[in-house]
């Protein structure tokens, strides 16, 4: 394990005891002091490596956000693509700490600070991807790169979600077809709007009849030409 990887592991682990003693005697009950001891280190360390409980509940997020900044800035390719790639990274490393996950989601639904916090870290990734993009999509109307951020975050939130709620079993893959289908900005999203109206065209079926013609042969007349098709 890399020294960067052994410092994340450490952290992780104050992460999680924390969490636990958030869950069990609740968030304002507990004390530094006690993570402290729960995790096996000192009171100063804890402040080396965080500033307050209120960061180490969030803690894992600094990683996932250094992280995909890493891998954005490595990024070659379709930018719109590189956002999508490191949004399935992003969850594919809550599936791995999914307990941890879980047990955030339900400290932070009963602490209204800490239910801010959560939508400022929210932001933090919707802003991430848009500053990528518009450093890489320079010619692009801001207003898509922003909806298209937006739209990524929100399904990635809400597959996260179910999942430590215990609602589903999404995986990276699932989370990978859902943002497929999010429309890309500029001409390319524009043609595969306009191709999927026009593949609706293709299945659609106009009906000519007379305005007089009582219903129910509107129907049976529908149903009788609609068997030849």
């Amino acid at each position: 394990m890399a020294p960067d990887d052994d410092a994340t592991a450490r952290r992780l682990t104050v992460v999680d005891q924390a969490l636990r003693l958030f869950a069990e005697k609740g968030y304002e009950a507990t004390t530094v002091d006690e993570i402290a001891d729960a995790a096996g280190i000192s009171r100063r360390t804890f402040f080396r490596q965080f500033r307050s409980k209120e960061d180490v509940v969030f803690a894992d997020h600094e990683s996932q956000l250094a992280q995909a900044r890493a891998f954005l800035d490595a990024a070659q390719g379709d930018p719109w693509e590189a956002v999508c790639a490191a949004v399935v990274e992003v969850f594919e490393r809550f599936t791995q700490w999914r307990e941890l996950a879980a047990r955030r989601y339900r400290v932070v639904r009963q602490e209204p600070a800490l239910r801010e916090r959560e939508i400022v870290t929210v932001f933090r990734y919707e802003r991430l991807f848009t500053d990528y993009l518009r450093s890489r999509l320079r010619g692009e109307s801001d207003l898509a790169l922003v909806q298209f951020t937006a739209a990524v975050t929100a399904t990635h939130n809400y597959l996260l979600r179910r999942m430590v709620r215990g609602e589903s079993d999404a995986s990276p893959a699932d989370l990978r077809v859902a943002l497929d289908g999010i429309p890309r900005g500029g001409a390319g999203g524009l043609r595969g709007a306009r191709d999927g109206a026009a593949a609706r065209a293709e299945e659609m079926v106009v009906a000519v009849f007379p305005r007089d013609l009582p219903p129910r042969q509107v129907a049976d007349l529908l149903a009788r030409r609609l068997d030849t098709l």
